[in-house]
């Protein structure tokens, strides 16, 4: 049984009040360069994003396919560092009224000191971390430091999940469950059918957490396909895709497409 409520959930809930389904969106922080990335969460924001995901660049990031593995790269490249991406970040929470969390790799966690890192997050305002590589059975000393620190630890289902481990994951979680849309890595075409309904439902019956859903998601017609069945619609690579063909100004556009 789900314990703990933390800001993040009860922020999900509220903002569900108003809207059928919620819009999170992912940025590389530093990617194109850190202006770029103010911009992008102040256009975001403007167009009516609900919560983020801010992503602190990691040289081998497993669960990314090639749209944010490159964005990864590039910001790494041209200097973005952890030091710089909390900079941003708390200047991120500071200026705006949503849910920011981080997404990240566990090595950026243990080279930074795990509690340090978790402390950081909680003094500049991150309402939680997405750590795909870092599993409940070894994320122990994570796990308590979140806790303490009253914010969110996210954990992934896949559609290979079992339901035994989705109700592990769903007990060493709080705020949401990120349900990734299909196997493989970020930023394929995800089939929205029968499967996948099947699928978010059994997800929704291993927990009591608000359920977000990622992996494909890219146009107002995947998401009105998921409302009813969870509560946040996550876009990321494709907001990426679009930055890169047509410029940091239109993603704002592209986001009033997926929102109105």
């Amino acid at each position: 049984m789900h314990e703990r409520v933390t800001a993040l959930e009860l922020a999900i809930k509220k903002a569900r009040e108003k809207k059928e389904i919620l819009l999170m969106t992912h940025i590389v922080l530093g990617y194109p360069n850190f202006d770029d990335s103010l911009r992008v969460v102040e256009d975001m924001v403007n167009a009516g994003v609900d919560l983020m995901e801010l992503q602190i660049p990691f040289s081998e990031p497993m669960a990314d396919g090639p749209v944010i593995l490159r964005a990864n790269a590039e910001a790494l490249k041209g200097g973005a560092t952890v030091e710089k991406s909390f900079e941003v970040a708390e200047r991120l929470t500071r200026e705006f009224d949503i849910p920011f969390l981080f997404m990240t790799y566990y090595n950026i966690l243990y080279c930074q000191g795990i509690n340090a890192f978790v402390d950081r997050c909680k003094a500049i305002g991150i309402q939680g971390c997405i750590v795909p590589d870092l599993p409940p059975s070894e994320g122990e000393e994570y796990l308590d430091a979140m806790h303490a620190a009253q914010l969110s630890p996210v954990h992934i289902f896949t559609p290979n999940t079992p339901e035994s481990r989705m109700r592990h994951l769903s007990d060493n979680s709080s705020g949401m469950i990120y349900c990734v849309a299909r196997k493989g890595v970020t930023g394929k075409d995800t089939a929205f059918s029968e499967d996948i309904t099947n699928y978010l439902s059994l997800c929704k019956s291993t927990t009591e957490l608000p359920l977000a859903v990622g992996f494909g998601v890219k146009s107002k017609e995947d998401i009105d396909y998921l409302r009813g069945k969870v509560d946040i619609a996550v876009v990321g690579s494709e907001t990426i895709r679009v930055m890169e063909q047509d410029g940091v100004g239109a993603v704002k556009g592209f986001i009033e497409t997926l929102v109105t």
